[in-house]
């Protein structure tokens, strides 16, 4: 394994990241040099595997029980993550949520979830990101001024 690490010193924060797609992503970012927040709404015990690969590559890595649905939720997990890592670099805004029914059968319970995880949960999570974003871009528009 190459000890090439480029990502070395960023921070990331992944959500849906104990499970598919957003798993491999978080290993992969960890094995890329990234300190990880591994975001997820059920499974600890698969939370804290994916931890303990991307500890085991060198980065350090955190669990987050979250619903990214949930304002509130959000605001901690990104509370959280500021005061374990300063900031958040990279947001891997991963989770969702599939309840596949016929249309005619499909509950509006059923229907709100998906949307509070597949729309709301990305929107909460983008504008969390985009705020401590925001301070970079001033200073990186400042230095090309």
């Amino acid at each position: 394994m190459s000890d090439h690490k480029p990502l070395a010193r960023q921070k990331a924060l992944v959500t849906g990241a104990n499970s598919g797609i957003g798993k491999g992503v978080a290993i992969a970012l960890g094995a890329a040099g990234a300190d990880v927040v591994v975001n997820y709404v059920e499974g600890d015990d698969a939370a804290n595997a994916v931890v303990d690969e991307i500890r085991r590559s060198g980065s350090n890595a955190i669990a987050h029980k979250a619903d990214i649905s949930a304002e509130d939720q959000v605001e901690t997990m990104f509370d959280r993550a500021v005061r374990e890592y300063g900031t958040i670099d990279i947001l891997v805004n991963n989770a969702g949520l599939q309840r596949d029914s016929p249309f005619a059968d499909m509950t509006l319970e059923k229907w709100n979830k998906v949307l509070g995880i597949n729309l709301t949960g990305q929107f909460l999570c983008a504008r969390s990101a985009a705020a401590l974003f925001r301070p970079y871009r001033a200073r990186r528009e400042k230095s090309f001024a």
